[in-house]
């Protein structure tokens, strides 16, 4: 059992000048974290060459790693399928007919919701195909639907289709918020006033609550009371914010939202996804769904009837049995937040990224124009991510960098992500990230 982290740390001011660039100062910050030791629980890749010195891992965003418990507990399940087959239904150490309720209340946690708002469940664009078809139910008035420019591909297609389906042009029906000319990132305001503007004609505002892009995090709670005063609903995809950000689905009025897992979950590649379904919704039967067996009654679903009968909440939205496997490793992940708990990897994050912007502000006043951040600069409004455009071919940048023990990431058209995780990621890799980001600056410049 991992001992409960009770130390939370207010989200700090962005590191003043004159704070010491060296490594120095950065392994006495590490001596400092008080969530240093959960680096421990996790395993970390080595280089990609081949070398066994360990790497930089900064895509987290991408794909978490590995918890040292998850090998552990997909083993205990495949022992028990082994000893028990169907029986571990009922039998098995953690029973499988019950166990996606096993991450249920620790979901809840991390998302700021309600148990009864939280399900894991399929995919997150399964899921979200499932939301829409409750919640984006468009009339021949209101039928549009209000999304961020450059929202992930799967959101943008999604949408898209949703309006199809029922009959629109995807055109004329998805509404996208685009950034002030010269701008990277959207304005709450800019978001507020689109939406009051759209009117009766509004049926659904979806957004990413971190765009996967740019990193900027939305100020969900106004945005959703913006679009309820419009007489729309409004939904998060969470890819980006479960484990990232402090969220508060109930308090915020969020009608639903979805997540992966696989990203700052660490559920591994493809990992179950994440399900929020707001309170007020949990009775109202009458809502449009797609049904499927586990999302009946509980009590008579082996009864096998042939009227469906949903349970009441999230869980009424489940079509199929959960995977066992995908589960086990949710869990040896989830474990680990809910010890650690989401206010104190916060506000490490928030000082692991502001460490991050200051180190690659100094390399800027060195050889400018070098790295530009097109994340906000106001750590309220950003996650622990930090898309960075360089001067140069970033596609060969980064490949440079993975030769140096970084691994970053690249999104079109030219933006390296670079993202420090609190719960694995330190300020000496934060350090010696800069420090190759500095080598290639300086050759820029002779």
């Amino acid at each position: 059992m991992i001992k409960k982290e009770t130390t939370t740390v207010d989200c700090p001011v962005p590191f003043e000048a004159g704070v010491d660039t060296s490594l120095e100062c950065a392994r006495n910050l590490d001596q400092t974290d008080a969530l240093k030791h959960f680096r421990e629980l996790f395993y970390l890749p080595a280089k990609l060459d081949g070398e066994r010195s360990k790497c930089v891992y900064l895509t987290g965003n991408s794909l978490g790693l590995q918890p040292k418990k998850a090998r552990e507990y997909i083993e205990a399940e495949l022992s028990d399928w082994q000893d028990l087959g169907v029986e571990g239904h009922f039998h098995a150490r953690h029973a499988w007919m019950p166990y996606h309720e096993f991450v249920t209340d620790m979901s809840a946690r991390l998302v700021g919701a309600k148990p009864i708002e939280v399900v894991v469940m399929n995919t997150l664009t399964v899921n979200l195909h499932l939301m829409m078809v409750s919640f984006y139910r468009p009339t021949k008035t209101r039928y549009k639907i209000l999304v961020e420019k450059g929202a992930f591909p799967s959101d943008q297609y999604a949408v898209a289709s949703q309006a199809a389906f029922h009959g629109f042009d995807p055109k004329d029906a998805v509404v996208e918020l685009c950034p002030e000319p010269g701008a990277d990132t959207l304005e709450t305001e800019k978001i507020i006033e689109t939406i009051a503007g759209m009117g009766d004609q509004l049926a659904l505002v979806l957004l990413g609550n971190v765009n996967y892009l740019t990193g900027q995090a939305f100020e969900s709670e106004k945005i959703a009371r913006a679009a309820h005063e419009a007489g729309a609903f409004f939904g998060l995809n969470l890819a980006h914010g479960a484990g990232n950000l402090l969220l508060q689905l109930h308090d915020w009025q969020v009608d639903f939202a979805v997540w992966c897992s696989y990203k700052y979950l660490n559920a591994g590649p493809g990992g179950i996804a994440g399900c929020f379904v707001h309170e007020k919704h949990a009775h109202s039967f009458d809502i449009p769904r797609f049904a499927g067996w586990w999302g009946h009654d509980k009590k008579t679903r082996f009864q096998m009837g042939p009227e469906f009968s949903p349970i009441p909440g999230a869980e009424g939205w489940q079509l199929s049995n959960p995977p066992i496997f995908q589960l086990a490793a949710l869990r040896a992940s989830l474990e680990i937040f809910d010890h650690v708990t989401m206010p104190a990897l916060r506000a490490k994050a928030c000082r692991l990224t502001a460490y991050m912007q200051y180190l690659l502000d100094d390399i800027n006043t060195r050889v400018p124009g070098f790295c530009r951040i097109i994340t906000p600069r106001d750590p309220a409004q950003r996650g622990s991510q930090l898309s960075l455009k360089f001067t140069g071919e970033s596609k060969k940048l980064l490949e440079q960098f993975k030769a140096e023990g970084v691994v970053c990431d690249f999104r079109e058209p030219d933006i390296i992500r670079a993202t420090a995780v609190p719960l694995y990621n330190s300020f000496e890799d934060v350090h010696r990230f800069c420090q190759v980001v500095k080598k290639f600056a300086q050759a820029e410049e002779n």
